[in-house]
């Protein structure tokens, strides 16, 4: 073999091809086998560099970014189980259809097979998790390498941002001497990437059938799950509007906070739970957008109902079973919104009083919800998000955990004329990552970001909060600190004697999991501030925070033993005040 030099023109290519397809974030962790390619992305200009210690945290951090501003973002890592440190993010962006491109370093293919150290089977790595995977060949002088290398990297950011969007993978031999020769300068521009697919349009005969169903509804209502999409407050409070209809939203739907007024019912998870609402307030048209709801009393509320239901949805919704009278609409959720509203202005056939009693039992439910929580006398962990829309600024940014904090936010944040956006990792729905996720999207938007996590994804994620500080971020995180997995404590587990189980004996060994720490010090010896909140301290803890540079750690201790308790307590306030037994 001739001796080998590793040149720089594929390296502009591939380079020149993220910044003309839209990646503006790169994530650099480090390793020795990834050099080539880190020196020429951190050569370029066009890009910000966050470079990363641990690449799961990293992957993560890419995956917050994407998330907020829907842009691709690009992470990078050596050679060996430093690229398996992706799988957990590759996961989640595969199911919350996030744009991630993971370029993976790998050693040539004549190292492979020999014991060569750092050295795994990185073809497919991912397996179904990614959209799709191109291997790239050893970066040689050939005129047509660098050609090859501007075109797959074109491919990999069209698939990766094309409804549904999600993760692609890159892998990327080097063959050492791994100093590249020539300039990495960005002289190779590449060419803007093709537009990724346009989502499903709406079908005229959708939209008729839309009217034809308007036109019978009596009791149309609108739900969404999950959904992060600009302009879909607007146009579905415009279809709303056009159908005389309830919005039951979900709080990650991005309607129930500065969204179709009037319309939005945002107690549904303490009115679903009396069983004569939810028998009279049966609608007779249903029209779905979002994700799988992260109320369970709803989403089996919902399945219940034999109401013919449209699921609208631009690329995934076959991930849902359609049983008969359920229909899948492939189409993107804001175009239908806004031409089915324009279609049905006018025709709706609901009854005066359907949208009146939704929005009198919603408002009676606040009402009795509002009056519970000024009687508290001792720390909840559903009150954080009670309070959320009077203690953050209009348009602020809020990444909320799984678990817990997520079924409060749900259960418990009330509608509000501000607008506030909504974030979760609600496609995997896992614990881990996610403070690296809450900063990645704060450093993607460059501004302030709040996290609402508990302890546990709190621990898993802790480099991250290091990562944080050495990146100069500004964050405020919320740690809702129960001592261990206060979600078990809703399951049968916690509840259920089985002596041949070995419940509930066993549970808090199993379940419960008290981790037994004081998590003040860490979190000062990782360099972040860290205040300790007391009943009703959060409003004027986020104002100080926001107005000071860094990460700041606002701790909220709860206790697992009561948590269940308080929450029947609320619920049974709502019942009381709807005059219904639970």
């Amino acid at each position: 073999m001739s001796e080998y030099v590793t040149p720089a023109g594929p390296l502009r290519a591939i380079v020149g091809a993220l910044v003309a397809g839209g990646v503006r974030d790169v994530v650099i962790c480090p390793g020795s086998r990834s050099t080539p390619l880190a020196l020429a992305l951190y050569a370029e200009q066009a890009l910000r560099h966050w470079i990363h210690l641990d690449e799961r945290a990293g992957a993560f951090f890419a995956l917050g970014a994407a998330r907020a501003t829907g842009r691709p973002v690009a992470v990078l890592a050596t050679s060996g189980t430093a690229s398996v440190e992706f799988a957990p993010a590759v996961a989640e962006a595969r199911y919350g259809r996030v744009p991630l491109l993971l370029l993976t370093a790998d050693r040539p293919p004549e190292l492979h097979g020999i014991g060569a150290p750092q050295t795994i089977d990185q073809v497919e790595l991912y397996g179904r998790h990614a959209k799709w995977y191109a291997g790239l060949p050893v970066p040689d002088e050939a005129d047509d390498a660098a050609v090859e290398a501007r075109s797959t990297v074109e491919r990999a950011l069209s698939v990766a941002t094309s409804a549904p969007a999600g993760p692609v993978q890159l892998n990327m031999p080097f063959r050492e001497p791994l100093l590249p020769v020539g300039s990495l300068g960005g002289d190779e521009p590449g060419t803007p990437r093709p537009e990724p697919l346009d989502p499903v349009l709406v079908p005229g005969e959708v939209i008729e059938q839309v009217m034809r169903a308007a036109r019978r509804s009596a009791r149309p209502l609108l739900v969404s799950g999950p959904l992060d999409r600009p302009g879909f407050a607007a146009a579905l409070g415009r279809l709303a509007t056009a159908l005389d209809a309830p919005v039951v939203a979900d709080a990650l739907a991005n309607v129930r906070a500065g969204g179709a007024p009037g319309h939005v019912v945002g107690n549904h998870e303490a009115l679903l739970r009396l069983e004569r609402f939810g028998t009279t307030h049966r609608p007779d048209l249903v029209i779905r957008f979002g994700a799988t709801p992260t109320s369970r009393v709803l989403g089996e509320w919902l399945d219940g109902l034999e109401a013919p239901t449209m699921l609208v949805d631009d690329g995934a919704g076959w991930d849902r079973p359609l049983r008969p009278g359920r229909e899948l609409v492939m189409a993107d959720p804001v175009a239908f919104a806004e031409m089915a509203a324009e279609a049905v202005q006018g025709q709706s056939s609901a009854d005066p009083g359907w949208r009146a009693g939704w929005i009198e039992a919603d408002r009676a439910a606040a009402t009795a919800l509002d009056a519970w929580f000024e009687r508290l006398d001792e720390p909840f962990e559903g009150a954080v998000a009670r309070v959320l829309p009077d203690a953050l600024p209009a348009d602020a940014l809020v990444v909320v955990g799984n678990s817990m904090p997520v079924r409060d936010l749900d259960a418990f944040l009330p509608t509000t004329p501000t607008p506030l956006r909504f974030m979760g990792n609600r496609g995997a729905n896992g614990i881990d990552g996610l403070l690296s996720t809450t900063f990645g999207a704060g450093a993607g938007l460059a501004q302030p970001v709040v996290g609402i996590v508990g302890d546990l994804s709190f621990l898993h994620d802790l480099t991250a909060l290091a990562a944080g500080v050495r990146l100069g971020l500004d964050a405020t995180l919320v740690l809702v600190d129960n001592d261990g997995g206060g979600i078990f404590s809703f399951l049968p587990q916690a509840r259920e004697k089985r002596p041949d189980l070995g419940l509930p004996g066993d549970f808090e060994a199993l379940f419960g999991t008290p981790h037994g720490l004081d998590l003040g010090p860490l979190v000062r010896a990782l360099g972040a501030q860290h205040a300790v909140l007391g009943l009703g301290d959060l409003p004027a803890a986020l104002e100080a925070a926001f107005s000071r540079p860094g990460v700041d750690v606002l701790h909220l201790r709860t206790e697992r033993s009561r948590n269940v308790a308080l929450h029947q307590a609320a619920f049974a306030a709502v019942a009381a005040a709807l005059g219904e037994d639970r």
